[in-house]
């Protein structure tokens, strides 16, 4: 049994346990009795080395040694109330006796291993969290829902990233995917992350943020060792967007990623840019290539951030997910709902077997506050 799996049996309501205790503990009683019962030439007591087999299948190391013990005692008991001990009884006693403590010892390497994995598993979950802090609900007159989908069942976190920034009347976005993945990735992410949290409130205009995180990844990028293959084709694709409280002109500037879908009054649109920026990184190919393309965006519009891990999710067929035809179905959605039609949807497209890490982002535009209840906007930071 995988660690998970036997932590998803701990977790299950007690009476589901004790009913899959009772399995070997009535095959003991039923296997006494009828070797009790049965002529002197039938011997059945050498199955009960089944009892503490199965148990190692759901039990911990303590109920196994239980039920290996009270199997052993079982086949004494049987022992003495027929001929005795004859030689070939004792040996199949003494067999039970070893096999009971082999499957405690399993059972114990198990546990051990399984609890190492659960404090692993914790530890990313921490690292993720503080990575990736969960975004609110609301942010300035957005409404936000967001989610991050690990290709990896043991993983928590990867390269995928996102941010949002409250700034001077303005909300700042950010979405990437770091290429590559395993720790190097992750690193790229919180390195980007930190230098956007940082940055955000620095920069005036978009392009001179994107210019900041540009030579941010390429500072982090000489640290790599000279025996890295690799480290001259490590970049990050981002897509930055700026939404204004008052105003429904809304910018972005996009290296290399995939374009976001504009939902408004039942239609979906793609907002593809006929000449992005290069991905964070590379912009030393084209220093001058930041063009910032702006749209509108207006009350209760919805925007749709995606990393490729959701486009590049193929089915059985090798179909790639058709994000933009499905979202035309829940185009009346929460961001909040929206996303969890998309995390179902996209679960069963590809049988829960994603390919990539993925990242979704929604925001929706909702009327503005009155005047003075967001004066403290300049300094709130959602991350």
């Amino acid at each position: 049994m995988e660690a998970a799996q036997y932590f998803a049996f701990v977790r299950q309501p007690w009476q589901l346990r004790r009913a899959l205790v009772a399995i070997p503990l009535v095959l003991i009683v039923a296997i006494s009795v009828a070797d009790v019962c049965a002529p002197p030439d039938v011997h059945l007591s050498p199955l009960l080395v089944v009892a503490p087999a199965i148990t190692t299948a759901f039990a911990g190391y303590r109920l196994t040694a239980l039920i290996g013990a009270l199997a052993v005692g079982a086949h004494r008991l049987i022992d003495e109330l027929q001929i005795g001990l004859a030689e070939d009884r004792y040996a199949q006693l003494v067999g039970l006796a070893l096999l009971s403590i082999i499957a405690t010892l399993m059972s114990f390497a198990r546990d051990r291993n399984a609890n190492e994995l659960a404090q692993v598993r914790s530890v990313a979950e921490t690292a993720q969290q503080a990575l990736l802090r969960p975004l609110p609900d609301r942010l300035g007159p957005l409404r936000i829902a967001s989610s991050y989908l690990a290709a990896a069942k043991q993983a928590a976190m990867g390269g995928d990233l996102y941010a949002a920034a409250r700034i001077d009347g303005r909300t700042r976005v950010i979405i990437g995917d770091v290429r590559g993945k395993g720790l190097a990735a992750v690193g790229e992410a919180a390195m980007l992350l930190g230098a956007f949290r940082e940055a955000t409130h620095r920069y005036a205009t978009l392009p001179a943020l994107a210019e900041a995180l540009d030579r941010s990844i390429c500072r982090h990028l000489t640290e790599f060792p000279e025996t890295d293959e690799e480290a001259e084709e490590h970049f990050i694709t981002a897509l930055l967007v700026e939404l204004s409280d008052h105003s429904p002109v809304a910018r972005m500037i996009n290296c290399g990623h995939p374009p976001p879908l504009l939902v408004r009054r039942g239609q979906v649109r793609c907002l593809s840019c006929a000449d992005p920026a290069p991905p964070l990184g590379m912009w030393g190919l084209a220093p001058d290539d930041h063009p910032t393309h702006s749209f509108c965006f207006q009350f209760s519009d919805s925007l749709l951030l995606y990393t490729d891990g959701v486009v590049e999710a193929r089915d059985r067929d090798r179909n790639f997910y058709p994000l933009e035809q499905r979202i035309a179905f829940w185009t009346r959605s929460s961001p909040k709902a929206l996303v969890q039609h998309i995390e179902r949807d996209l679960s069963a497209h590809c049988h829960g077997a994603l390919c990539d890490d993925a990242a979704i982002l929604a925001l929706q535009r909702t009327p503005p506050p009155r005047l003075g209840l967001h004066r403290g906007d300049l300094v709130t930071e959602a991350h």
